[in-house]
């Protein structure tokens, strides 16, 4: 088949730097992809466009697809965030993160193999908030029956499709009685009506929490709210040695955005110490997308080659220094290319 077109958003910061390595790293598995640039973010602004630009949203619902590095979002003031912006703007209501333990990265816990989904439209970390009176201010929980039962029927279709045997709802409806309450209704209610061979589990999140830190193997499909997912996605990253190591998705039904989670990291900017190894991992997770859409096994092909790569280069201790390696960014692609 022919070359894709994929919408290339580096980003900030490091994002330029890890954005380059895994452009190379495809084109060296000859990966049938083709690169559309477009900008969001400060190097938006810095590019005379809008934070968001709409050639930027464009150019996604024209291709369906695109891969994103790391947009600064400042903390407490500024500007919104650019990924709650893009994530709106397309639907994209399904947040992917798979999460499992890589050889040569060591943790505290071995076997993990887990993958945290979350409704990405809604509840309290929609943003919806409002000064009342000077001093008191509210934020507002949304949830509807449409988002809670588009993304139970999304988790349990990805466990039948992955072959995972069991979901596990958590959830705070032991308090949030209408919010929650709704989220698990309409979890088990999907379940019941069009996924019965998949196991079905409900935990109370701080529970479910301490759960994870005991025993993360007992774990296959988490499915959340946002805001709990977007907390415990992080969470359970650390379980397996960070936000450097694991990939990201926003997907929608009928385009998606990949993206490392983390942060722009502007300290170690232009130095050539960044992991480029979550960007890639999303890459691979972009791939297998194209090839699960659109039947080309080109993309399966090459996904897998450079996930054999970069578990060779890791179980060898080729790795970056935020992972206990001495490599920078530019030499860690060098070893997974030289492992295809």
């Amino acid at each position: 088949m022919n070359d894709h077109d994929v919408v290339m958003i580096e980003g900030d910061g490091i994002g330029p730097e890890v954005a380059a390595a895994v452009r190379e790293i495809l084109a060296a598995a000859q990966a049938p992809v083709r690169w559309v640039t477009r900008y969001a973010g400060l190097s938006a602004l810095e590019h005379g466009q809008s934070l968001l630009p709409k050639e930027t949203l464009d150019a996604i619902r024209e291709h369906k697809i695109a891969l994103k590095g790391p947009c600064t979002t400042p903390v407490g003031e500024g500007f919104t965030s650019v990924n709650v912006g893009l994530r709106r703007s397309l639907d994209l209501y399904a947040a992917v993160r798979p999460v499992r333990s890589l050889r040569g990265v060591p943790t505290s816990f071995d076997g993990v193999d887990l993958v945290v989904v979350r409704e990405n439209t809604e509840g309290l970390y929609g943003g919806i908030e409002n000064e009342v009176v000077p001093g008191v201010v509210t934020s507002l929980k949304v949830a509807t029956v449409t988002a809670c039962t588009r993304i139970a029927r999304w988790a349990f279709l990805y466990a039948r499709r992955r072959g995972r045997s069991k979901v596990t709802v958590f959830h705070k409806a032991n308090i949030m009685k209408l919010t929650d309450g709704l989220f698990i209704r309409q979890a088990k209610k999907v379940r019941d009506e069009e996924f019965p061979e998949i196991g079905y589990e409900e935990l109370i999140i701080d529970a479910g929490c301490m759960r994870l830190v005991q025993d993360p193997t007992r774990f296959e499909v988490l499915l959340m709210e946002n805001l709990y997912g977007d907390l415990i996605s992080d969470l359970c990253a650390g379980l397996v040695g960070g936000l450097g190591v694991v990939p990201g998705a926003n997907i929608g039904d009928d385009m998606a955005v990949f993206e490392a989670v983390h942060g722009s990291a502007p300290d170690i900017a232009g130095e050539n110490k960044a992991n480029p190894l979550a960007l890639l991992m999303s890459a691979v997770m972009m791939l297998n997308h194209l090839a699960d859409t659109l039947g080309d096994e080109g993309c399966r092909q090459a996904a897998v080659r450079i996930k054999t790569a970069y578990d060779r280069a890791l179980a060898d201790e080729q790795k970056t220094r935020d992972i206990g390696g001495r490599l920078g960014t530019r030499e860690f692609a060098a070893a997974v290319i030289q492992r295809l």
